[in-house]
């Protein structure tokens, strides 16, 4: 019972709170907008950073991975470059060490 009552919470806050945004139909003050704009990229890191770690003594492997990427990236803009790149790297350093 306890799981379908937090289910059914989860479902009419996560509806409630999107449906009173498309029914008050104004615009979010500067400061949200600005809160908001950094929402992605904190969620991002969070979920990133603790597979880091990794397993077997995989650490710095998926370290340097994570940074050719970000390298990547940054230079190229293009997400399936900088996926690819930071692929490569793992499955090369896990090749050869």
């Amino acid at each position: 019972m306890n799981f379908w009552l937090a289910l059914a919470g989860s479902v009419a806050v996560t509806f409630g709170s999107r449906l009173t945004g498309l029914l008050l139909r104004r615009e979010l003050p500067p400061f949200w907008l600005a809160f908001l704009h950094f929402v992605p990229i904190a969620v991002f890191a969070a979920l990133v950073t603790p597979s880091l770690a990794g397993e077997r003594g995989e650490g710095e492997l998926r370290a340097a991975a994570a940074l050719v990427t970000a390298l990547a990236a940054w230079r190229s803009r293009n997400l399936a470059v900088a996926l690819a790149a930071g692929l490569a790297t793992f499955w090369l350093a896990r090749g050869l060490f």
